[in-house]
């Protein structure tokens, strides 16, 4: 029963993320905490998918050391270190292209991303698969789906770049991530 209760409140989470996140951003006439106020040189679209990505690599990264700690799995502790390394370097690139922008990207996931955290943490023997499913495939699946509209619509060329040069990795994420799930969910 408390899995079902921690599965329906990590749903929960993740199915109101994109409403909340998309209103937080449309309600705010400030710049986002962390940012410069000197972002204007970057369209709206542009500075959001910097913040959405800089969100999303920090809760892959924080899902990923929990996976880490929590798992006994090798495969869920392999593709675990992996996303912990790729995803840091891509947010460190991430950091660094948006800085030569004038704009601060937020260096922690977004509040609901925590909510989605705390309820993956809570899982215990059903973890790996947990894991897999919400931080592997649909995590990458989302991420994939900000990157190519980002690739596609991108204002900045510099950022339209990044978000073209990075799909290919994040694709594979999906992949490597979709095997694993098939591994560890209990059929």
């Amino acid at each position: 029963m408390r899995y079902r209760i921690a599965g329906l409140a990590l749903a929960t989470c993740c199915a109101l993320s994109a409403p909340l996140a998309a209103s937080a951003q449309t309600m705010s006439g400030s710049p986002a905490k962390g940012s410069s106020a000197t972002t204007t040189r970057l369209a709206s679209a542009d500075k959001s998918f910097l913040e959405d990505a800089a969100h999303g690599g920090y809760t892959e990264i924080a899902g990923s050391q929990m996976a880490l700690d929590k798992s006994k799995n090798a495969d869920v502790k392999a593709f675990a270190t992996q996303m912990i390394k790729d995803h840091t370097a891509v947010g460190e690139e991430l950091a660094a292209l948006a800085k030569s922008k004038g704009y601060t990207p937020p260096t922690e996931p977004s509040l609901v991303q925590k909510g989605e955290l705390k309820a993956l943490n809570v899982t215990d023997d059903s973890f790996d698969s947990m894991y897999a499913r919400r931080i592997g495939v649909a995590a990458h699946e989302s991420t994939i789906k900000l990157f190519e509209k980002a690739a596609k619509n991108a204002k900045d060329p510099d950022i339209k770049a990044f978000a073209q040069k990075t799909l290919p990795a994040l694709q594979s994420h999906l992949e490597m991530a979709k095997a694993l799930q098939a591994k560890v969910t209990k059929k």
